[in-house]
């Protein structure tokens, strides 16, 4: 098994505690909500939304892909960190076993820069490139635009 890690940054005019709010303890709420065409629905499947939670995401009618679980690693709302696993779905293909995520919140002026780290566990001596997740990484920047484009448009949300 190997391990392949890619890095994104990005940078929002949103402080990080209204964009933690709406990106991580609410997206599953929200994303439905502005994105049905990328999100269909997200379910807790067992646990109370903290770590060990697993959820289930079903994508929209746009995408390419029917489900995901995952399962949450570690949340803290006072260091605005989030980490989670995907453990199953059609996302996860034969050449991988699961996919973790770090994403950091930092203030940064008025605004946040969102730090973003992707652990892909491969099964076997499979060799995954950055070419080979820049589709998933453009797709869930899409994601954070919306969001942030939503949070623009409603100044009286999540704060």
């Amino acid at each position: 098994m190997g391990v392949y890690t890619f890095e994104n940054e990005y940078t929002s005019e949103i402080p990080p505690s209204r964009l933690f709010k709406a990106f991580v303890l609410d997206a599953d709420n929200l994303i439905p909500k502005i994105a049905p065409q990328a999100i269909k629905q997200a379910e807790i499947l067992e646990g109370n939304g903290g770590p060990g939670t697993i959820k289930k995401i079903t994508f929209g009618e746009g995408s390419q892909y029917g489900y995901v679980k995952h399962r949450i690693d570690s949340i803290d709302e006072a260091s605005y960190s989030y980490s989670y696993t995907l453990i199953e779905g059609d996302a996860l293909t034969d050449t991988i076993e699961k996919i973790s995520y770090e994403t950091k919140l930092v203030a940064c002026g008025s605004g946040s820069t969102i730090k973003s780290i992707s652990h892909y566990h491969t099964k076997g001596n499979i060799e995954i490139k950055e070419e080979h997740v820049k589709a998933g990484k453009a797709k869930a920047h899409g994601l954070f635009k919306l969001i942030e484009s939503y949070l623009k448009g409603h100044p009286d949300a999540y704060n």
